[in-house]
């Protein structure tokens, strides 16, 4: 079989915001590596005869360091051919899947990749928040809220001087950091929205003012993993309770009839 790694992305949690084509390399892969945001349950669509091999990271524990997950997809691959490399969002954003790429191209091993549905864009989504919308926001900004040396980034302060929406990913850690750099340019009264588990049946959801989300944050005991999105927008919020609902029940009602 030749060597072959197909980084996919998984979407943002919920198991239906995955693409045809991703689905199409998982039915089709020997092995399976995924990490701990990725929806377990798209492993059904793989063969049973697939390997799994769990890689991901919770509350700061590695199952595999980053070099480690390198050499098994090349272990995997040289060995069993097809490796899928099953990312949650877009394994673009954030997701170091290009440098996974890299690395198996080093060994002559094809590659591949599947975009996915980033959650930068789809958690907001979900909760009717839009990232642009006209008189509000003309653009939007997706950062790291932590870099690799731990570190708040700086790009988070120069957000902070524009009116642009800023959507901010592994930041709760820091998000004492990221009121303080918003206060310190005037927006304590920025409007403030913080979805964890995002488009998961267990979301929770936190809205304010950059002065106040903190307690909001403690009252509504919200933490990783979760999205902050800081900006006007949040203020547009579109109530989508009824609509998911009402799709709900006649999606229901459609498998009733078929059945």
């Amino acid at each position: 079989m030749t060597p072959r790694l197909t980084i996919v992305g998984a979407g943002p949690g919920d198991a239906d915001l995955i693409t045809l084509k991703a689905i199409k390399a998982i039915k089709s892969a020997n092995v399976i590596l995924y990490d701990a945001l990725v929806n377990v349950e798209l492993l059904k669509y793989a063969s049973p005869k697939t390997e799994f091999i769990f890689v991901g990271k919770r509350k700061g524990c590695y199952a595999y360091q980053q070099e480690q997950i390198n050499e098994l997809v090349v272990q995997r691959a040289l060995r069993f051919g097809h490796v899928v490399r099953l990312k949650g969002g877009d394994p673009f954003i954030f997701g170091r899947g290009a440098e996974e790429l890299d690395y198996a191209k080093e060994y002559a091993i094809e590659v591949a990749v599947v975009p996915g549905i980033s959650s930068s864009a789809a958690v907001p989504a979900y909760q009717g928040i839009p990232l642009t919308k006209r008189n509000a926001s003309e653009s939007f900004w997706v950062i790291t809220g932590t870099t690799k040396s731990h570190k708040i980034s700086g790009d988070i302060a120069l957000a902070a001087k524009s009116t642009a929406t800023v959507v901010i990913l592994m930041g709760m850690s820091k998000l004492s950091e990221i009121v303080q750099i918003f206060s310190n340019e005037g927006r304590s009264d920025t409007a403030i929205a913080i979805i964890q588990n995002g488009t998961r049946p267990n979301e929770n959801v936190g809205i304010g003012k950059i002065s106040n989300i903190e307690s909001i944050v403690e009252e509504k005991q919200l933490a990783n993993p979760a999205i902050i999105i800081i900006g006007e927008v949040v203020n547009q919020r579109v109530d989508l309770s009824n609509i998911y609902s009402q799709a709900d029940l006649a999606l229901a009602s459609s498998k009733k009839q078929v059945a």
